[in-house]
């Protein structure tokens, strides 16, 4: 039991991590019908640009309580900005073009997001100071880090946050009506561009805190670090339902927990091809997800 615990915990804070990247996949398919495969860049990007401002912050007597908040949320405007830019250059111009030429210029950009992260940081790992975050405590024979709490509750606080912009605001309800239909929201006033925009910004936001929490997590980044969590996190959207938020937050859940699971009761050294037979048997068996709908029925 104690085993099943400890390793339950792991689950749900690799499961949280999941869960931020996979919304960002969800939010731009469900405004534009886009799977923007360089998602999992801006998880990376905002790893690396975390370590340069929170080390430069403790390195100059800011407390480690002000470096995490600030570095985190520089680091959330700095993705969001390079987000909106990604957008303009290479989702844009080609939105009334086929889904093959925008899917080709998605993993074209994710290409050259990975190699601009290799020339500007180097190809080495970049360590991370995690002498701020260290410690934990025991219940029982099951070790909780204090790095696991701060991720289950950051995470938590902006799926939070989140839910309440898309739902409880004027500016979800302009998201909503513009994933709904882009005309009428258009003749009703609502400037599509900027709502788009908008998505990319918060979705790029949300994976670059997921990208500093894994750095102090596991202790430092590297360039190719967005490639396999961010295919994880596509596999948690679908499993969720594409374009669902709260199906993307289940799903990165439930592919964590699968791996984690799956890694500690049968073998860690194909822990990375469960979430891959979970997204193969979600395809076969239910396309739409969990809490996908039924796109025909609907229009009906």
């Amino acid at each position: 039991m104690d085993y099943f615990l400890q390793q339950l915990i792991n689950g749900v804070t690799l499961g949280g991590v999941y869960a931020l990247i996979a919304l960002g996949y969800t939010m731009v398919y469900g405004i534009i019908q886009l799977i923007n495969f360089a998602h999992g860049e801006f998880f990376a990007a905002g790893g690396y640009m975390g370590v340069i401002i929170i080390s430069y912050l403790a390195a100059n007597g800011v407390s480690p309580v002000v470096c995490i908040v600030l570095g985190m949320s520089l680091t959330m405007v700095y993705c969001a900005i390079l987000a909106m830019a990604v957008e303009k250059v290479a989702y844009k111009p080609l939105r009334n073009s086929s889904r093959l030429s925008v899917l080709l210029s998605a993993l074209g950009m994710s290409i050259f997001l990975q190699n601009g992260l290799m020339l500007t940081q180097g190809v080495y790992d970049k360590p991370y100071p995690t002498a701020m975050t260290a410690g934990g405590f025991e219940l029982g024979n099951v070790m909780i880090s204090y790095m696991q709490i701060y991720i289950i509750l950051i995470t938590s606080g902006l799926l939070v946050a989140l839910n309440l912009l898309v739902f409880k605001t004027r500016i979800g309800k302009a998201m909503r009506a513009t994933a709904q239909d882009k005309v009428m929201s258009a003749l009703v006033g609502i400037n599509s561009n900027k709502i788009i925009s908008l998505t990319f910004a918060i979705g790029a936001g949300l994976a670059a805190a997921a990208g500093i929490m894994v750095g102090f997590y596991y202790g430092s980044v590297n360039y190719t670090m967005g490639f396999v969590p961010g295919i994880k996190a596509f596999a948690a959207a679908v499993l969720g339902g594409i374009g669902n938020i709260t199906g993307a937050m289940i799903g990165g859940l439930i592919i964590g927990m699968v791996e984690i699971f799956a890694a500690g009761y049968l073998s860690s050294e194909y822990k990375d091809v469960f979430a891959f037979i979970i997204l193969i048997a979600v395809l076969y068996f239910r396309p739409t997800g969990i809490m996908g709908e039924n796109v025909d029925d609907t229009r009906v």
